[in-house]
């Protein structure tokens, strides 16, 4: 039955890609939005030939290269970060009356709110990117982390206790476990918008990347140019996702989420 159901969707999902192209293709093609919205065979030819063919100093594969670098350098740290402070929020009620106010205060901004100021603490370097995909992704990690950290079954941790397991062995075998589900839940929320974090970055301050790649053509008024950036970014985002999916089903197999 589940060989069915996927590949039932799957099928759904093909089809409904192709009739947005075929719903693209005949508006560019017999409508008036020809006017300034190219065809899917001038957006497809172009993205092929960018591969090959440098935009600016360097080629589409390459400024896809310079956008995953930041991403991942921002998001390892508001990981490890959150990771480590939500954790420490749902099992020490000392550590969440401290933060948890300063917390709740941050939590509110958009990533995207602090460009602004982090322009002005970092100028427009590479730092100032890291920071801004920081921001976009932190609050997630640790709301989840903490979740999962605070939802521990308290039945499990009374029998452990009565068991005579100490706190370091009810942390790791129980505590830590029980919240790895709701860690990855963060993770795949913080890198979708840690790679929308990016892009903005790009746009505002950078001579590379997906978001300078659109960035280029708004300013070119190149259309095309915009969209094979777009299709681009759509495509890493889409494979970003399903890798975290499959981390999720080969670490936490033994939970609903990761079957």
């Amino acid at each position: 039955m589940k060989t069915k159901e996927k590949s039932l969707a799957l099928g759904v999902g093909v089809l409904a890609v192709l009739s947005v192209f075929l719903v693209w293709y005949f508006a560019a093609s017999y409508t008036k939005v020809s006017l300034f919205f190219p065809t899917p065979q001038r957006v497809f030819q172009r993205f092929v030939e960018s591969l090959t063919v440098p935009i600016g100093k360097y080629t589409l594969l390459i400024h896809v290269l310079y956008s995953l670098k930041r991403v991942f350098i921002g998001f390892g740290l508001s990981s490890i970060t959150g990771i480590i402070l939500g954790v420490a929020m749902g099992y020490s009620k000392t550590v969440n009356a401290i933060v948890r106010p300063i917390f709740n205060i941050i939590r509110p901004i958009p990533g995207l709110a602090w460009i602004p100021l982090a322009i002005l603490w970092f100028g427009i370097g590479e730092t100032t990117k890291y920071f801004i995909i920081f921001m976009g992704g932190f609050a997630n990690i640790v709301l989840n982390s903490f979740d999962g950290t605070n939802k521990v079954n308290p039945t499990l941790v009374g029998a452990a206790e009565l068991l005579g397991a100490n706190k370091f062995q009810i942390f790791t075998n129980i505590i830590l476990p029980s919240a790895i589900p709701y860690i990855f839940a963060g993770l795949q929320v913080s890198l979708s918008t840690s790679w929308m974090a990016v892009l903005a970055a790009e746009m505002i301050s950078s001579y590379e990347g997906a978001g300078w790649i659109i960035n280029m053509g708004m300013n070119t008024g190149d259309t095309v140019l915009i969209l094979v950036g777009m299709i681009s970014i759509a495509i890493i985002g889409f494979a970003l996702a399903n890798i975290m999916r499959v981390l999720e089903r080969r670490l936490c197999s033994w939970t609903e989420r990761g079957k």
